[in-house]
């Protein structure tokens, strides 16, 4: 029995022009009554502001008869509308709102029946009917599909819009005569769309590899049977080829799956981990980990090593941190990219050890600007999404998937840069608290035993997200944009699992070891895992969708799963727990010490892999590069004639300097209770670079967390663009007040064209100031993760073939501690009176700064970090805030020391007076433009501080030894002097920093946005 039961707010019911249906159906094997039809209808609305419609499905007349009369009823009539477009999601693609709805209604109803929901959204109207064009800018083809129903004399006539798939049902449903009803099927199934017959004979393939090298890269780009690449170099396709000619075969489809996603760059980082020039070990093992195994820092309990990093809290907790990203799938579907992204980064945190607590998320977004039309096909007909439209759906995301799932987003920040405009850079981290010991064992201790059952938990699987893994290991083209690469995270799931396995299962000690399914699926987490041998029955893994491959089941990358070890005596206690949760397992096989990887379908073996080809057997290739070097020309060598007050009202409205408030606002960062200092701080509201929470309510210890990018400067030196992203990272979590000597460090590559070896010359150099600032401020790296191929392939509106690469960009993001949390300190200044002073030392580093790119001044001088000055400066700064002198803090960033001072005063609501000749410089030229250099100048390692009178001598005392000066003072006006000659408007700048925000605050309220 099928019902279409659809919602309709009162007051659109009166504008017959154009009205919007939120669409339920429900498909269940059980004859529904009236009686109960209606009650669903009544649950689903609101009876105050909403009326529903019921609808059964009669398959025999291919219509709908309504539920109270059995009389064949129709929106369109009741509507007078000429045309509906009804907009749905692709089978196989999760339906959030679907999958809840199922369980209120089995709720309300205490039925044991099964039933199905799809939600959907129609549009009916009496305007003119929609040109493709139109309808193509309200659906996205890679996850969902649209049924335009046009009015005729006598009928209508239907159309799909979709994929190749989709539109292959206009010709089974004939546009040529009309139909009685413009429901013509309910909704699209798999079955619609995949008729298979699987069999034993058919469900496996064997692939020949008794073939020329030609042939072999052929197989590489486009996959078995075209079905996707494997993205494999010919080295690996032809390790490969070895190993199944000296066992005397050829592999199975799943086998050579299941080496393209072990050997992916997604997940094996042979980029870090090849030899490069004379590095022999690589850029991960001989930067990266080897500064933080010469670090040796006793704050750390595991590094590189889980899921997570993890630091010590406490005597009795541990911290978990990771930062993940999800860029090419957020250039596809923003929204489900990025709540995959949320969501898989907080399974990160629940696989660690024994199961951590998500506690904090974050994000890092880089986004375009840009309105260029481009392509993905010569023929111009398949469009990169808008940049609004990314913009709009990754912040949605992770607003989803953080709320939905009761974790706080408490840090996070946006860089812009017309590159990203074709694949967005999108981090995602998540932070989590864990006892030390559990069970009478350390907690970040983990392993399965021979014997242990291999339990799946969690959500189903399906055919979201094949070859996520290898899909994401080359550059955007249109060879590789298809659905199934597309996932969207399930926060509800999610969280059942989550609190059944934090709250419940973890604590009892019923698992010997357990990790989450990101990329690869269960080939990945099970083979990761089980690196000593196991062996898995496919046949039991419980499924989305009726007639998957096994190859499908295998590396599918379904969201909301989660793989543990479960010794067979506790697997009762735990089966009952997660019934309890109602969060579905199955058992699928066991891990086992025979050093092979085993998979069957049906009692019949299709996978038997030794373990240490596996995970060992990719070939490694030594990377060579070849130095680059860049100087940004530019005619400009004088500055406009702006006045200083048109500038800096300009310079706030930059989008890399303008308040982002619009995003924040919309996380809760308060669930949880933990929040000290939030994501905006001060009475005039001004974005922070830095939080801190309170994990663990009955202590006063606080955690603290930041990030900075390094990007733009990059252009010039990805060396010095790394320690500056170190620095600034470093400087955000100690102006806040985070302690130095308990800090550690987390980084995330995102660089592009990743073979060229200008490109890896400029990563080599990157990692190298990982390695050398790392060692000096004694900041270990627990954790990171690399993205190399943020590139895009495609075509101008022209047809022309565009290459795209994103900036070379690092992220830091630190973690660490505060031991009072009422001595953190916030950005916003506090009282007139009180002192302006600057620590550290300003220079002529005006080069890929904000103020360059908007004035066009020619400057090449990029920021650089002096390591011992600043490790100073941090320690006495640790130091200080210890003793609460110090008033408001706020780290010089972007746009220099005069953007920090203004956010400050708009924060705090109050004016300043301040002289630049008192500001500390160093061979800073007495010319025309030195006034701009001191005030504009992104000189890193610098925290401006407000204090109260009486403490200055406190305060020069403790920072004698570095260079520091009192340069203004805080005034009760809302002005801006600099000077005795400059008086700016703070009133002005606080609009111009705000406008953005507040323009799009302003849009979603009026639902401007889809």
């Amino acid at each position: 029995m099928i019902i279409r039961i659809g919602i309709a707010d009162k007051t659109l019911l009166e504008n017959y022009r154009n009205t919007t249906l939120t669409v339920y159906t429900i498909d269940t094997q059980k004859n529904l009554d009236q009686e109960t039809i209606n009650k669903i209808g009544t649950l689903l609305t609101n009876p105050i502001t909403q009326r529903f419609f019921t609808f059964i499905y009669n398959n025999v007349e291919l219509n709908y008869q309504e539920v109270n009369t059995t009389n064949n009823y129709n929106l369109l009539n009741i509507f007078n509308a000429n045309w509906s477009l009804e907009k749905s999601f692709l089978p196989g693609v999760t339906d959030n709102v679907g999958n809840t709805t199922k369980c209120m209604i089995k709720e309300a109803l205490k039925c044991d029946f099964s039933l199905d929901v799809i939600t959907s959204q129609v549009i009916f109207s009496q305007e003119t009917v929609p040109q493709e064009k139109d309808i193509l800018k309200i659906y996205n083809p890679l996850i969902e599909y649209c049924k335009l129903s046009i009015r005729k004399e006598t009928g209508f006539n239907v159309r799909f819009f979709g994929n190749k798939q989709i539109l292959d049902l206009n010709k089974l449903y004939d546009n040529s005569r009309t139909h009685n009803t413009i429901f013509i099927i309910p909704y699209v199934r798999q079955e619609d769309l995949v008729p298979q017959c699987i069999t034993q004979d058919t469900c496996v393939t064997a692939v020949n590899l008794n073939i020329q090298d030609e042939e072999l890269m052929e197989l590489s780009k486009y996959g078995i049977h075209g079905r996707g690449g494997l993205n494999l170099s010919l080295e690996a396709m032809k390790a490969i080829q070895a190993y199944f000619k000296k066992i005397n075969r050829n592999p199975n489809d799943i086998e050579l799956e299941t080496l393209a996603q072990t050997w992916s760059e997604h997940c094996k980082h042979n980029i870090f981990s090849s030899p490069i020039d004379d590095i022999i070990d690589g850029l991960y093992k001989h930067y990266i980990k080897r500064a933080t195994y010469e670090i040796n820092s006793e704050i750390c309990v595991s590094t590189f090593s889980d899921n997570a990093g993890a630091i010590i809290f406490d005597d009795n907790f541990i911290i978990a941190d990771k930062v993940e990203t999800h860029n090419s799938p957020s250039a596809l579907d923003p929204f489900g990219g990025a709540i995959t992204g949320i969501l898989g980064v907080n399974r990160d945190i629940i696989g660690f050890g024994k199961g951590a607590k998500p506690i904090l998320n974050a994000y890092y977004f880089c986004f375009s600007e840009s309105e260029k039309e481009l392509y993905r096909d010569k023929m111009c007909t398949v469009s990169v999404l808008p940049s609004e439209t990314i913009i709009n759906g990754v912040i949605k995301g992770v607003n989803s998937g953080g709320n939905c799932s009761g974790i706080p987003t408490g840090l996070g920040s946006v860089y812009f840069d017309d590159r990203f405009q074709s694949k967005p850079l999108v981090f995602v981290g998540c932070t989590g608290i864990i006892p030390r010991i559990i069970g009478n064992t350390p907690s970040h201790l983990k392993g399965p035993a021979d014997g242990d059952y291999i339990v799946i938990a969690g959500g189903r699987t399906g055919r979201d997200g094949i070859h996520g893994a290898t899909f994401s290991s080359n550059a955007l083209t249109e060879n590789n944009s298809n659905s199934t690469v597309v996932q969207i995270g399930d926060p509800i799931t999610q969280k059942k699992l989550s609190d059944a396995i934090i709250k419940e299962a973890r604590d009892l000690n019923l698992y010997n070891a357990i990790t989450d399914n990101g990329a690869g699926g269960l080939s990945s987490s099970i083979g990761e895992m089980g690196n000593n041998g196991f062996k898995v029955e496919l046949n039991k893994v419980l499924l989305k969708h009726k007639n998957m491959l096994p190859w499908e089941i295998w590396v599918s990358e379904s969201q909301e799963r989660m793989t543990l070890a479960i010794p067979p005596s506790k697997f009762p206690i735990f089966e009952k727990i997660m019934k309890k949760h109602d969060v579905e397992i199955s058992i699928i096989g066991t891990f086992n010490n025979t050093k092979k990887a085993v998979v069957s379908y049906n009692d019949s073996i299709i996978m038997d892999i030794d373990i240490n080809f596996l995970h060992n057997g990719i070939p490694k290739t030594h990377l060579k590069t070849i130095p680059w070097s860049n100087i940004i020309s530019s005619a400009v060598d004088t500055l406009h004639n702006k006045p200083l007050d048109t500038e800096l009202n300009e310079m706030m409205q930059r989008m890399n300097i303008c308040s982002k408030e619009f995003i924040s606002t919309q996380y809760d960062h308060e669930v949880q209770g933990t929040s000290v200092i939030k994501p905006i701080q001060g009475k005039g509201r001004v974005d922070g670079e830095a939080i801190v929470i309170r994990p663990i309510l009955s202590s006063e210890r606080g955690l603290v967390k930041s990030h900075g990018l390094g990007s733009s400067y990059g252009e010039i030196s990805t060396y010095h663009m790394a320690a500056c992203a170190i620095d600034t990272a470093i400087r955000n979590y100690i102006a806040i007040g985070g302690n130095f000597h308990h800090l550690a460090l987390l980084d995330n590559f995102c660089w592009c064209d990743s073979t060229n070896p200008k490109r890896l010359w400029q990563l080599k150099n990157a990692a190298q100031a990982c390695y050398d600032y790392a060692k000096i401020f004694k900041t270990p790296f627990i954790s990171g993760k690399d993205s190399m191929f943020n590139d895009f392939k495609g075509y101008n509106n022209k047809g022309e073939p565009i290459n795209i690469s994103a900036p070379p960009s690092l992220l830091i993001s630190t973690v660490g501690i505060i031991e009072n949390i009422h001595n953190a300190i916030t950005l916003d200044v506090k009282n007139p009176g009180d002192l302006i002073y600057i620590l550290g030392v300003t220079y002529d580093e005006l080069g890929r700064s904000e103020y360059q790119k908007y004035s066009g001044l020619g400057n090449n001088n990029v920021p650089q970090v002096r390591a011992k000055h600043a490790k100073k400066l941090y320690k006495l700064y640790s130091n200080a805030v210890n003793t609460n002198i110090i008033s408001s803090a706020i780290a010089l960033n972007l746009g220099g020391l005069v953007i920090g001072l203004i956010k400050s005063l708009i924060g705090g609501e109050l004016g300043a007076k301040i002289d630049l000749s008192l500001v500390p410089t160093h061979n800073i030229e007495d010319n025309s433009i030195k006034e701009k250099v001191i005030l504009f100048s992104e000189s890193q390692s610098r925290i401006l501080v407000t204090i109260a009178p009486h403490n200055k001598q406190k305060f020069e005392t403790i920072f004698k030894d570095i260079a520091h000066a009192n340069i203004g003072i805080i005034s009760d006006t809302n002005t801006l002097i600099i000077n005795n000659m400059h008086i700016i408007n703070l009133n002005t700048l606080k609009h111009s920093y705000k406008k953005f925000s507040n323009m799009k605050i302003q849009a979603y309220a009026n639902a401007e946005y889809i």
